[in-house]
């Protein structure tokens, strides 16, 4: 592991602390590239106008239309937290706009597979519904969009995947309209928007258009901020970029939720996941609350987690968020037993870590679909290598057809990677689609060598020494006088996340003594500054050296009353 530290951007930081921003904040803004005050600003009037979206005017006329005319909404969702948040920020917020037939229908990860299939398509068209609306799905829905379509149903797509790719051309499903600021022509600047941030902004186009239309005034329109709780955690739950648009989404949301002004079902989830919502986290939404949702997604039906997000009685919306909670302990367990099965079969593949080939692949037929995505993250992190985990998904015209869930490192674009290979090798891929860092795939169970060796050669051209070299960039070394813990209280306040990494420090430290503790987590007393300090090393139990650089974030522990910094370990340098 090489310990880096961010370039220092001194004149960025000296306008921020002008502006008032507290030094330590100020030089942990600029080494993120924030370059004036202004950016800080999270007011809502501060966020991108809804207008500078490609099909958000076009949307809320259809969605306008519709509600006048007294017809059906049906939302295809998706089956994971930014599909779920989506999902509920939609059927809130058409509600609150005057929609009186709203309905959902949320795909089965194993039965359905994913986004809207001609299926799924019939089933809406079955339940009554006028207009299909998709949440965080539907850009690549080719068959199922033009089924709707053919059933009759009016399709209004909000996607934020990337476009798929048909003969190197940028193809587009024949939807009514398409919402997605990746798409060919959108001007939007936040390119990073999750799902549940678009499906907010179409809202917000929806309620410009019903106030042009005389529907309500600017005075007594509905309030869609109490929709923000749901976006904030849908958005950082997917681990987009939080640039400076989605930081103000988060923040609003954040705001909200300590103010304890939050649905009766996402209170619940706090409660069930030991988390007070009074001084809500960014790492509240990414691991506690975000998994709690995803595990039903997983293993289970993802409508539990969107009614918990729909539940506004506290006793169902209890009884929701306890049920989620037992699915995610069921989750744990059988990504444990399938981790150490997975890291088995990939250390028997090379001898050492360093002889680990430029990207892994690894298939199991006892592994469970539902958390590949999650084992694959953990071998990648263990590993430092572009990582795919296939489970058998069941017989086809294919054969067995597996499907993949990969995750990649910095510099390797991973469908980006998919997409070269789809062109290499003809017919291995059967569907694919995803982001820079993760990514989804369908292969045949036959296909799987001829997959593995494919990814494995753009990985080999892609890839060098310098790349694969496992580094962590830090903000250096921690001023003594910020070792407090009001200081920390501020830093866990702020908004942080993808792109926008949570405060990280390194120096060299003494290890004063340490000791195993749980069999699995080093308990350390250090010295910094010429004081001691208490440290701990999660899921961590080889011996530190005496002395050791270390990158660490910052905690308070309170014991008996009094309340301490303690170092988080994150990495020793080797």
């Amino acid at each position: 592991m090489k310990i880096l530290v961010r370039e220092n951007h001194p004149r960025a930081q000296w306008a921020l602390e002008q502006a008032g921003v507290h030094p330590l904040l100020a030089q942990l803004y600029a080494a993120r590239g924030v370059q004036n005050p202004q950016e800080l600003d999270d007011a809502l009037a501060r966020l991108l106008p809804p207008s500078a979206m490609k099909g958000t005017q076009e949307a809320a006329q259809l969605l306008a239309n519709a509600m006048a005319a007294q017809q059906k909404l049906c939302i295809v969702a998706d089956y994971d937290c930014d599909g779920a948040t989506a999902c509920a920020t939609a059927v809130r917020g058409l509600r609150l706009l005057g929609a009186t037939h709203v309905d959902y229908i949320v795909p089965d990860r194993v039965q359905d597979g994913y986004g809207l299939t001609p299926p799924i398509a019939e089933r809406v068209k079955a339940s009554g519904a006028d207009v299909l609306i998709t949440v965080d799905n539907g850009i690549a829905s080719f068959d199922g969009v033009a089924r709707a379509r053919a059933l009759g149903l009016q399709v209004l797509v909000t996607d934020h995947h990337l476009c798929a790719s048909v003969n190197g051309q940028v193809a587009l499903p024949a939807a009514n309209v398409i919402v997605n600021p990746n798409q060919p022509g959108c001007s939007f600047e936040s390119k990073s928007l999750a799902g549940v941030g678009v499906m907010f902004y179409v809202l917000l186009a929806l309620r410009a258009e019903l106030r042009q239309r005389g529907v309500f005034d600017a005075q007594s329109q509905p309030k869609l901020d109490t929709l923000l709780p749901l976006v904030a955690l849908g958005t950082v739950a997917d681990v987009v970029k939080l640039d400076t648009n989605n930081r103000r989404l988060v923040a609003q949301g954040l705001k909200r939720i300590r103010a304890l002004m939050l649905p009766a079902g996402l209170a619940a989830l706090f409660v069930a996941a030991g988390r007070e919502a009074k001084s809500a986290t960014t790492f509240d939404f990414g691991f506690a609350l975000g998994p709690r949702i995803n595990a039903a997604g997983r293993l289970s039906d993802m409508t539990l987690g969107i009614e918990c997000l729909l539940a506004d009685d506290s006793s169902r919306a209890q009884e929701l968020a306890t049920a989620l909670d037992s699915i995610n302990r069921e989750r744990r367990n059988i990504e444990g037993s399938m981790r150490e099965q997975a890291l088995a079969v990939a250390e028997s593949l090379f001898e050492d870590a360093a002889d680990a080939p430029p990207a892994i692949c690894v298939f199991d037929p006892e592994f469970h679909e539902g958390v590949v995505g999650i084992v694959a993250s953990r071998i990648k992190d263990k590993f430092h290598r572009p990582c795919f985990v296939f489970a058998t998904s069941g017989a086809t015209g294919h054969g067995h057809e597996l499907k993949g869930s990969g995750r990649s490192i910095a510099g390797f674009h991973l469908r980006d990677a998919l997409d070269l290979v789809a062109k290499r090798h003809p017919g291995v891929l059967l569907r694919f689609g995803g982001h820079a860092m993760a990514a989804g795939c369908t292969i045949a169970e036959a296909d799987f060598e001829a997959f593995e060796q494919g990814l494995n050669e753009v990985a080999s051209e892609w890839l060098d020494a310098a790349t694969l070299t496992r580094r962590l960039d830090t903000d250096g070394a921690l001023k003594p006088e910020y070792r407090r813990a009001d200081l920390v209280d501020t830093l866990h306040h702020e908004v942080w996340g993808q792109g926008f990494a949570a405060p990280t420090f390194s120096e060299e430290l003494d290890v004063v003594s340490q000791r195993l503790v749980g069999e699995k987590h080093l308990q350390l007393k250090l010295k910094h500054a010429g004081q001691p300090v208490d440290g701990i090393w999660f899921g961590h139990t080889e011996p530190l050296p005496a002395r050791v650089k270390l990158a660490f974030r910052l905690d308070v522990d309170s014991w008996r009353g009094e309340r301490r910094v303690r170092f988080l370990i994150e990495a020793a340098e080797s």
